[in-house]
């Protein structure tokens, strides 16, 4: 039986040495392959930052693109109801020149066509206050520095009275829509 104990001894001995040998072949296989792991890991990681990163800036940037489109639009719009009625403004202004010619054609002295005149002054009115409510003003510079951005030039006279270059007279009133020129105004310009 000792026999039998010596050799189950041994044998106990031999496993826990084959074991012994195995954990040790296990702990120095792993801290290779550990520290390929931890390289690879952070590799990995450091791509996927990398990643993120570009995720982000591409979401900031259509973001702040979405944003910038929706304000041109909405200045679009703006503009749109803004100066959408610059052309009827613009078919509109010969009415009123004709208004106003009518009257000064007619003799305001004339008994006889107070009425007319009456009529034609209430109708110019009720014409120029419904531009105004619409932002449409007029340009009548006589006695102002002359301003090609607002005014043309139709003839220049010399006048020793006045600067050069000062609206001696005006032809056709000019018109502004919400501070946009529809119609430049026609004046007579003094030389130097």
């Amino acid at each position: 039986m000792r026999h039998n104990k010596v050799t189950d001894q041994e044998h106990k001995d031999q496993v826990d040495q084959e074991a012994v040998e195995a954990e040790q072949a296990e702990t120095e296989q792993p801290e290779e392959a550990v520290e390929v792991d931890i390289s690879s890991l952070q590799s990995q990681l450091q791509d996927l930052t990398a990643a993120l990163a570009n995720a982000k800036e591409q979401t900031l940037r259509a973001h702040a693109e979405t944003q910038n489109a929706r304000r041109r639009a909405e200045a679009d719009v703006e503009k749109a109801h803004k100066f959408g009625q610059e052309k009827l403004v613009a078919d509109l202004l010969p009415v009123v020149d004709n208004l106003e010619r009518a009257l000064a054609s007619i003799d305001v002295e004339d008994e006889s066509f107070k009425a007319v005149v009456e009529g034609i002054e209430l109708t110019l009115k009720s014409f120029t206050d419904t531009l105004t409510k619409h932002q449409v003003e007029p340009v009548n510079p006589v006695g102002e520095p002359f301003d090609p951005q607002l005014h043309q030039a139709m003839s220049m006279i010399e006048s020793p009275d006045s600067e050069p270059n000062t609206v001696l007279d005006v032809f056709q009133k000019g018109y502004t829509l919400h501070g946009r020129l529809v119609r430049p105004a026609m004046v007579v310009v003094s030389k130097g």
